[in-house]
């Protein structure tokens, strides 16, 4: 069985890492600039190469976009303090802003919240429980003010919407009509 294989493009060589598993489809995906074909076992490696190079397209756009989104995180990188380096005041100030903001629109928005809770979250910017319960990145703090509150509003909507519905996004863009650019941004920043 193939372990990778080698798709050339536009004089360029692109290693493409072959995984064998029980799935029923094949399937690729990148990740951090790597490509990843996925094989059922059945499948023979000649058909695997071939549906690589049948996928070459897909695979060449896939790898440009990954490269434009990691030139746009290497312009908006900054340093966020490690939460081990803040002081307990700063921690306080932290806790106090996100209250006051989501007090805010919590009001503005005509929606109810149970608790609030900063965090040093891995992979995400802020989360609702059907609960009620806010979690948000401590990160935030040390972003643009609007990418905060986008932030705000969003977890603040699936008190209304708990999913990304239409209706949800149209209720995000009520008050917060730049969402689109917003999030844009906010993808930008590296965790």
């Amino acid at each position: 069985m193939l372990d990778k294989y080698n798709l050339y493009l536009n004089e360029k060589c692109i290693e493409v890492e072959v995984v064998y598993s029980k799935r029923k489809t094949l399937g690729l995906e990148i990740k951090e600039g790597r490509v990843k074909a996925r094989i059922p076992e059945r499948v023979s490696d000649k058909r695997a190469s071939s549906f690589i190079e049948e996928h070459s397209d897909w695979i060449e756009k896939g790898l440009e976009k990954w490269e434009r989104v990691a030139k746009e995180r290497e312009k908006s990188d900054f340093r966020i303090p490690s939460p081990d380096c803040l002081s307990p005041g700063e921690i306080e100030n932290i806790k106090n802003t996100f209250a006051r903001r989501v007090e805010y629109f919590a009001e503005v928005m005509g929606v109810t919240y149970a608790r609030v809770t900063i965090r040093n979250q891995k992979t995400r910017w802020g989360s609702c429980s059907s609960k009620g319960n806010l979690n948000f990145n401590y990160k935030l703090f040390f972003l643009e003010t609007e990418l905060m509150e986008y932030v705000i509003i969003h977890e603040l909507a699936h008190r209304v919407h708990m999913n990304h519905s239409k209706e949800f996004w149209n209720l995000v863009g009520t008050y917060c009509p730049d969402y689109k650019e917003r999030r844009k941004r906010l993808k930008a920043v590296k965790f």
